[in-house]
């Protein structure tokens, strides 16, 4: 009898093909709702913010408060869109606000000024993106042909670009006295200034540069699988050097971009630029770890942080506590992301 009824079983089996088929498809399915859950979740998160805080604060949604939103995210969105290409590799790069630094104290006193007789123009802006870029190229060879964590070399590189632009401060604050240059901020385009501009086109150009190159598609990999992508003849070094070039060089757009708003030479103009570049990738959803996320994910980051201080400022909340809300949303965020590799995780660094 028990024979019976397994031939009968056996028998359905093989007359229903189909069947294993469907529950692989339904599998299938199932994880790519996940998938899109997971990067629409940044999307959902911004949009729950915009609704609470309209209703919250009546100006929030008043267009002077939306372009004030947009010009607040030039700068930390530059810095993102540099980190992402670093961040998909599974390296860091933390030398940002020293290059910016750096770069802004250089513009400042190559461009006409107050203090300097140089009037270099336009050469004094491609200077301050070749130190940035200089400075990027020696973080990205010593991490990958001298083996050295990334951590630490751009950690120490931080230090060594923030006294060397105390070393080029002058005696007093350059005033930056290019009109055509600080009129990247202050003239505006339909409400916005230029520099809002000049970030969404950066923008655009990472992302042809991560969706449609070998570099960004190689980027991935190496933050996927090293080892693998090592097996497939690849000289993986060369794409992690090209990585930290791309992030020297937008640390130094952002530290030109500062020069812009603020008008005079600064050798700290580049504080505090760190923290929100890295808070909007992880927040976006592009992993520490490395192999996701992207320069989108990381725009909307951007956006989701600058609306969430924007916001917290409208409400009137408390400016100690706005410090603690931020990092109670980057934890939940930086969980939230990695949750579903929790059991391929075992070492956590």
């Amino acid at each position: 009898m028990q024979q019976t009824r397994l031939l009968s079983a056996d028998a359905g089996a093989l007359a229903s093909p189909n069947v294993g088929e469907a529950g692989a498809q339904r599998r299938t399915a199932g994880a790519g709702l996940g998938r899109a859950l997971k990067s629409a979740g940044p999307l959902v998160a911004l949009a729950a913010m915009v609704l609470v805080f309209s209703m919250m604060a009546p100006n929030f949604l008043s267009v002077a408060n939306l372009q004030a939103i947009l010009e607040s995210a030039a700068v930390p969105a530059i810095i993102a869109v540099g980190l992402t290409f670093v961040l998909v590799q599974g390296s860091i790069d933390l030398s940002g606000e020293g290059v910016a630094s750096l770069t802004n104290i250089l513009l400042a006193i190559l461009i006409a000024n107050s203090i300097t007789p140089y009037d270099l123009g336009l050469g004094a802006v491609l200077v301050a993106i070749g130190a940035g870029l200089g400075f990027g190229l020696l973080n990205g060879m010593l991490y990958a042909y001298l083996r050295m964590p990334s951590l630490i070399v751009t950690l120490g590189m931080w230090l060594i670009t923030l006294g060397l632009a105390a070393l080029l401060f002058p005696s007093r604050q350059p005033q930056i006295l290019d009109g055509r240059f600080v009129g990247l901020a202050l003239d505006k385009h339909l409400g916005i200034s230029a520099l809002v501009y000049l970030a969404v086109a950066i923008a655009l150009v990472a992302l042809v540069v991560e969706r449609r190159t070998r570099l960004g598609r190689i980027g991935f990999a190496i933050g996927a699988d090293e080892a693998l992508v090592r097996l497939a003849g690849i000289n993986v070094g060369l794409y992690k050097v090209a990585a930290f070039a791309i992030c020297g060089a937008m640390a130094g757009v952002a530290g030109i971009f500062t020069a812009a708003q603020i008008g005079v030479g600064n050798p700290l103009a580049g504080e505090g630029l760190l923290f929100p570049g890295i808070a909007a990738c992880v927040i976006g959803g592009t992993l520490l770890s490395g192999g996701r996320g992207g320069v989108l994910h990381s725009l909307v980051g951007v956006l989701v942080l600058v609306t969430l201080r924007n916001g917290l400022v409208q409400t009137g909340t408390n400016p100690l506590l706005q410090k603690t809300i931020e990092g109670v949303v980057i934890v939940v965020a930086v969980a939230a992301s990695t949750w579903h590799l929790r059991r391929k995780t075992r070492v956590v660094k």
